[in-house]
């Protein structure tokens, strides 16, 4: 349930990376439910389609486009699609990201790798790409980042590295594309119900109360309070906010390390 009136985002167009699944689909769903015609990103076709075929549903306006966000010139392609189908980009939000559970020792280069080119290169080539077809002045640009990026966890200097990152590469764009009148921020989501991320570093009861006990709010929070949060962002309420990072994370990022370690 949004806070927002209803129809803040009608006519604008909101173009999800990762938008297939979780955080990032109920992100496009939510601006898709305040009028935005929405368009998602993601690799697999068949997890795309079903996505778009639940948006549609909803009786939201909806377009699917397929490509690896490693891959810059699938990147531009999709979004020269999407901006054919509807319009310059008012939003983007970059939450294309990958993450598994391993010791830096326990870790080959290439899975290192593979997180760094997903969540930064493929943040990098997004927004790269999006620039000439965002909407200007006005438009804005979210990475869905983490904790990770300032805070040290066991278990993920991969994604600690591409994080912060993406993070610095935000506050650089910021400066950069601050005077065309495009905005770019960060979410740092925290330990978030229901999603592939926590499934994996908490994947059952016994860990996933050991960290809502260390949480400040002592739960998990829900793809609906990250939502709530990029709508805010993008929104003219925050038209003065760029090259900031926001917490949606319960506390997650006051604790340090410790909270993996259960």
């Amino acid at each position: 349930m949004s806070v927002f009136r209803e129809g803040l985002y009608q006519g604008r167009h909101v173009f999800v990376t990762g938008g297939s699944s979780g955080i990032n689909l109920r992100i496009a769903e939510a601006f898709g439910e305040m009028g935005a015609k929405v368009t998602i990103n993601g690799r697999k076709v068949d997890k795309l389609d079903a996505a778009v075929a639940g948006l549609k549903q909803k009786g939201l306006t909806a377009l699917g486009v397929a490509a690896d966000v490693r891959d810059y010139a699938a990147v531009e392609k999709a979004i020269e699609q999407a901006v054919a189908a509807h319009g310059e980009i008012d939003v983007l939000v970059c939450g294309a990201a990958g993450n598994f559970p391993a010791p830096a020792l326990g870790m080959s280069s290439n899975g290192f790798k593979a997180v760094v080119d997903i969540d930064l290169v493929g943040t990098f080539n997004a927004t790269r790409a999006a620039f000439e077809k965002l909407r200007k002045p006005g438009a804005s640009i979210i990475a869905i980042s983490a904790p990770q990026a300032a805070v040290p966890y066991p278990m993920q200097a991969h994604v600690c590295a591409a994080k912060a990152g993406v993070d610095m590469l935000v506050k650089t764009l910021a400066l950069e594309w601050g005077p065309s009148g495009v905005r770019v921020m960060s979410i740092w989501p925290g330990p978030i119900e229901g999603t592939e991320g926590m499934q994996r570093l908490a994947g059952d009861e016994a860990s996933k109360k050991a960290i809502e006990r260390k949480l400040a709010l002592q739960r998990f929070g829900t793809k609906d309070e990250v939502a709530q949060l990029a709508l805010f962002l993008a929104s003219d309420a925050a038209r003065y906010c760029t090259g900031g990072v926001y917490t949606v994370d319960g506390g997650m990022s006051l604790i340090g390390g410790s909270l993996m370690s259960f």
